[in-house]
């Protein structure tokens, strides 16, 4: 007797059942015998792959192939593969461009757009598969919401390029950039970095937003031990997908769902990795997004708590030199995570995936020993690159519900300087490139938050121009906006409230007195409470930057960037 005829007797449970059991379904069945399904497959659990495969970026032009091989696991598991399409946004393309005002509400239409397909089709569980940076958070979500059991899968990351005899990424194309403005790099130089940076499919290669959301899979649950790290085109992708599909079949007969998965604990460990791989501040975002639509209490304060007290160990892209690829050469995510572990940074009775726990994953995983580990980018918790974690958590007079900046030079940054305020992206963008910027400045972009811009542009492109003309360590930049996981320097951003619901930073004017104290988590200026009240007073009041549209639609739905920038009303806000 096959798997899929044990099946027959599904549970009632199942959601599958209204569209696969009994003669008033044969209308339903008779759709899914002209897809080539039959009655085997009706007898088995639904499980929908969800796939964005597409060509507009290397993140996801290889995404067939693991949503393939997902699929393939389903099938030798006796389950009934359903794959279904959704959305991306490539941020690195649309970056410094109108377009990317589209990758943040992108993650929400992935996830209301996994979640419709669902509900809708009456799917019995899922394998969630993303590439780009908001497809992670975005499948996440739609998990958590359908609460089916659910098997998160990433594609993996794209290999280095090599230049000069470096590995480099995107991140040295963007910095590239700003050398060349500043007269320090060819453009010959320039368009070399550019031919070589991105040699395949796969992420961006560094800890940036999507190798941050992958390891955060692992640590928080929702994907099995060791899956992030695995280059795009690996066999061991192919493995890391195939298992997919078939532990989502062994989540079905657990009836193992993301809300007997996800717990306070979950995010916690989720943090304690992101702090201590120097993650990005993306993941703040995302972190508090999804912890929103899991209704589990998370404060944008519990990550500068975490931070302090866990040490920064691993230095990868962009405050390193190396990528995913050379952490995967260790052992991967799980060397971190056991090593946090042991320090007791980590909890390991927070439940997985696999029914296991982290501390029991650890012990099923084959890894070098501890000892054996010897590389230049990853530290013993004694004796760490920092002190603290990367993610410091800002709060003053000029964001009173708080400020995210990632830390990759010195902890103990102190800076001021004056204002340079800009309205908009291009506007900074423009002063950067005509090289009006001066050490000392506090470069603030404004109307860029989730309902400002809307959709809180990244601003890789402005962050990568200062650093690239040799100003990391004596220019700040702040928004209400994001940054890419590529960003580095003394860059402060998702400051809260936003300029176009009238918080503090829509008072500013050029030349005011800006302060920035990283170790006293400082972010002010010299202005008074009524000097701010009576210029936000006298300021008019701000129209919507679309009245049409998905970018109209969206910008009035977002939340505040201190909780995670939600749309879905149920959510906390």
């Amino acid at each position: 007797m096959s798997q899929k005829q044990h099946w027959h007797d599904k549970p009632e449970g199942l959601p599958s059942r209204e569209v696969t059991q009994g003669p008033e379904r044969a209308p339903h069945r008779a759709m899914f015998r002209a897809m080539g399904y039959d009655d085997e497959d009706f007898a088995a659990p639904m499980v929908g792959i969800a796939n964005p495969a597409a060509d507009i970026t290397p993140c996801n032009v290889h995404l067939d192939t693991v949503a393939g091989a997902a699929i393939e696991g389903v099938e030798e598991a006796e389950g009934m593969p359903i794959e279904f399409g959704t959305i991306t946004i490539s941020d690195a393309i649309s970056m410094g461009t109108e377009g990317m005002k589209a990758s943040l509400i992108s993650r929400e239409v992935i996830a209301d757009s996994v979640e419709l397909v669902a509900f809708g089709e009456r799917m019995d569980a899922l394998v969630t598969v993303a590439g780009c940076d908001k497809n992670l958070p975005g499948m996440m979500m739609a998990a958590v919401r359908t609460d089916l059991p659910s098997v998160f899968l990433y594609g993996g990351s794209i290999l280095p390029g090599e230049h000069d005899g470096r590995e480099i990424t995107v991140q040295n194309v963007f910095e590239g950039v700003g050398a060349v403005a500043s007269g320090d790099m060819t453009e010959d130089e320039l368009a070399d970095i550019e031919r070589h940076a991105c040699p395949g499919a796969g992420s961006c290669g560094g800890m940036f937003t999507a190798n941050t959301m992958a390891s955060i899979s692992e640590a928080i649950g929702l994907a099995p031990l060791g899956s992030a790290s695995a280059p795009a085109e690996s066999e061991e992708r192919d493995d890391v997908s195939h298992r997919a599909g078939e532990l989502a079949l062994e989540a079905v007969r657990d009836n193992r769902t993301p809300s007997e998965i996800l717990s306070k604990k979950s995010f916690e460990n989720a943090i304690s990795l992101q702090v201590a791989m120097g993650g990005s501040t993306n993941a703040v975002l995302h972190l508090l997004a999804l912890a929103a639509e899991a209704g589990i209490d998370l404060t944008i304060d519990e990550f500068d708590a975490i931070s302090q007290r866990t040490p920064k160990i691993a230095n990868l892209q962009p405050g390193g030199t190396r990528v995913m690829k050379d952490l995967h050469d260790i052992g991967g995510i799980p060397v971190v995570i056991r090593r946090l572990l042991d320090a007791g940074l980590i909890h390991g009775d927070a439940m997985t995936i696999t029914g296991r726990t982290i501390s029991e994953e650890l012990e099923q995983l084959d890894l070098p020993d501890d000892e054996s580990i010897d590389v230049d980018f990853l530290r013993p918790v004694s004796d760490p690159f920092t002190d603290e974690g990367a993610i410091k958590i800002l709060s003053g007079n000029l964001a009173p519900d708080g400020a995210v900046l990632k830390a990759t030079g010195d902890d103990a940054f102190h800076h001021e300087g004056p204002a340079r305020v800009f309205e908009s992206e291009e506007d900074a963008m423009q002063y950067v490139q005509e090289g009006g910027i001066e050490s000392g400045d506090v470069i603030v972009i404004r109307n860029e938050g989730p309902r400002g811009g809307p959709g809180m542009r990244e601003m890789l492109g402005v962050t990568a121009a200062v650093v690239g003309q040799g100003h990391e360590d004596d220019v700040a930049l702040l928004t209400d906006g994001r940054f890419s996981g590529a960003t580095r320097g003394p860059m402060i951003g998702h400051v809260a409230p936003e300029a176009y619901v009238g918080g503090p930073i829509a008072a500013l004017e050029d030349g005011d007195a800006i302060t920035i104290d990283i170790s006293e988590r400082i972010i002010e200026t010299d202005l008074s409470d009524d000097d701010i009240d009576r210029r936000l007073k006298a300021r008019d009041e701000p129209e919507p930057a679309y009245t049409s549209g998905v970018l109209a639609k969206y910008g009035e739905s977002f939340g505040s960037a201190a909780n995670g920038a939600v749309t879905n009303p149920s959510a906390k806000r």
